[in-house]
């Protein structure tokens, strides 16, 4: 396959184009990208946001839009924004699995993308950046002042994210798509690089650096960035180092996908209460982003699987090239394939059990994909008098008595080895919601930052304290 003939159904690369004032050269470079290679099976989309220019760059859209129809989807913002809010638009519209940002000039070249891209499609990476400092066997002389500039920005960005990065400012920044669609990002103009470095570092994201060309041009030739953006950047990079608005709000997030994503400490807990558990045969039930996962120990085999096909576009872009882990669909509502049935001596179904509409039958069909002796290790929503409205919150159908549970896990075919209290500060959280007259299922970033943060320090009180969810381990019979 070729990138002459894509297959629809390969993975989409978004290259996302802010434009203002670039009647020079955009056709140019449009005309690069369209005919830049990809790494083999990737298709292309190109998504231009014309930030209000006041020159011909209009016309210009409107004659490639015209010339490549099916690549190109131009959008025009009402007024001068900046750069960042071009960015925002782009994110907005692109439908990529994959994202890389390009400028709309000749600085950067398109024809490196498989080298940018690289560390994403070897499932290597989350975000890559392209750096013009980094060793390569030929660089443009550029300027001593800008190049000065550009790297005590790295530096202090550096200084505050923890990331040992050799060029921050760069354009070249590529992404998997669904994780920038998940960074909340708020720069209008060139504090865009800094801010979204800030948040890829706090969400403690895979990132790799590979070395690119560079082509800088001058003032006389249309570059655009001077030392007020600098300034704005050093501003910028502070208020991100104390700010941790790196998630998209709960409320938009209905799944709860992100918001588990948040709460790596919690997980963490988690996964170390199940490893004395966990066998050589891993089968992770509805592994939804991947937030889980990425905990998990990679023994002999590691199957994570969903029902949705989006989640499982991610999982596969994730973990592409990983002899260790497969991905396949699977939902415990609707039977088991032979290639799951009795194939595994370890099934993690957290936080799932209470959101099937038929649990018994999850669980039975979860049953089936188990070697004889083979373990069920469940967290799962506990009933213990807290706010009902919490039954609808993020899908949830039920919660669950210690006896009614033990019966269903019989009922499936399933005898109970462990079921423990588990996840006290969650039940003390939501108890303390309801007593100051707040909703319980609104959940916010910061009662989010809270439960992380002491998450690592409740486990003592689980027998202490009401807990929000039982942990269960069910050997099959």
């Amino acid at each position: 396959m070729t990138n002459d003939t894509p297959d629809r159904e390969a993975p989409l690369l978004s290259i996302l184009i802010p434009v203002y004032n670039e009647q020079a050269y955009l056709a140019k470079i449009i005309e690069r990208v369209v005919n830049a290679p990809l790494p083999d099976g990737l298709r292309r989309e190109i998504v231009l946001v014309n930030d209000a220019s006041t020159d011909r760059t209009r016309d210009v859209i409107t004659q490639l839009v015209e010339r490549w129809p099916e690549l190109i989807h131009a959008y025009h913002q009402p007024y001068n924004q900046g750069k960042g809010a071009a960015i925002r638009l782009a994110i907005q519209k692109m439908s990529g699995d994959y994202a890389i940002i390009q400028d709309a000039d000749l600085e950067y070249d398109p024809n490196e993308y498989p080298i940018v891209l690289k560390p994403l499609v070897s499932g290597l990476a989350d975000v890559v950046y392209g750096s013009r400092f980094a060793t390569r066997e030929m660089r443009k002389v550029l300027f001593y002042h800008h190049k000065l500039g550009n790297l005590f920005l790295t530096h202090f960005s550096n200084w505050t994210t923890g990331l040992d990065l050799t060029d921050m400012e760069t354009c070249y920044k590529a992404f998997r798509g669904s994780i920038l669609k998940s960074i909340p990002l708020r720069s209008n103009r060139f504090g865009i690089e800094p801010e979204i470095t800030a948040k890829i570092a706090k969400r403690g994201l895979a990132v790799y650096e590979v070395p690119i060309s560079y082509h800088g041009r001058r003032y006389s030739e249309g570059k655009k960035i001077g030392w007020k953006d600098g300034v704005s950047a050093i501003k910028t990079i502070l208020k991100y180092w104390l700010i941790d608005d790196c998630y998209i709000d709960p409320k938009d997030d209905p799944d709860r996908l992100y918001q588990m994503e948040q709460t790596r400490n919690f997980i963490r807990i988690l996964v170390k209460k199940s490893l004395p558990w966990l066998g050589m045969n891993l089968l992770e039930a509805g592994s939804g982003l991947g937030n889980i996962s990425r905990h998990l120990p990679q023994r002999q085999r590691l199957t994570l699987s969903d029902s949705s096909q989006a989640n499982l576009r991610v999982l596969r872009n994730m973990y592409d090239g990983n002899a260790v882990v497969d991905v396949q669909s699977f939902d415990p509502m609707h039977g088991v394939s032979e290639s799951l049935a009795g194939q595994f001596d370890t099934v993690l179904f957290y936080n799932q059990l209470e959101r099937c509409p038929d649990d018994l039958a999850a669980l039975k069909n979860l049953a089936q994909t188990l070697a004889p002796d083979g373990r069920l290790v469940m967290s799962v929503a506990k009933e213990c008098g807290l706010v009902r409205s919490m039954k609808n919150y993020g899908g949830l159908v039920r919660r669950y008595r210690k006896r009614e549970l033990i019966k269903l896990l019989d009922d499936a075919g399933l005898q109970v080895e462990q079921c423990q209290p588990f996840n006290s500060l969650g039940g003390c959280v939501w108890r303390w919601k309801r007593l100051f007259g707040t909703k319980p299922e609104d959940i916010g970033s910061w009662t989010l930052k809270f439960f992380n943060t002491f998450s690592p320090w409740c486990g003592v009180f689980n027998f202490l304290l009401p807990c929000a969810s039982y942990f269960v381990v069910a050997k099959k019979k």
